[in-house]
């Protein structure tokens, strides 16, 4: 359904578009009729090549996404922990913990947390 354009002088983008929209204003030029659908189906004609309406298409887009070096496949592995059943060896570990507890060690007590909170200000 074609569909007739009507410009607009104030509108105008460019000098050529001026005159063109003052041109069709006066009657001097006829306004350019637009077949909206058929211009939609003619874009469509367009957006697919020759090539790709063929196999040698998608042989070169194939060729053209294909990955240059070989990639290894995944091997999957598994890892187990051996249990030594040994209890030294968890001695050890607990020894290496608890000895974090004499670290940051701190002077609050109780009685300086009771003041501090009388005083609504944390302490120092």
């Amino acid at each position: 359904m074609p569909e007739e354009i009507k410009p607009n002088v104030a509108e105008a983008s460019t000098q050529d578009a001026q005159l063109a929209a003052q041109s069709i204003a006066s009657g001097e030029e006829k306004a350019p009729k637009v077949d909206m659908d058929a211009d939609y189906k003619a874009a469509q004609q367009y957006s697919v090549s020759d090539v790709d309406r063929t196999g040698e298409g998608e042989a070169a887009a194939k060729a053209a996404t294909a990955p240059k070096f070989e990639i290894p496949k995944q091997e999957e592995t598994k890892t187990q922990a051996q249990s030594t059943g040994n209890p030294s060896d968890y001695m050890d570990m607990a020894k290496d913990v608890g000895s974090s507890a004499n670290e940051g060690v701190s002077n609050v007590t109780d009685d300086l947390i009771q003041e501090a909170l009388k005083k609504g200000q944390p302490g120092k």
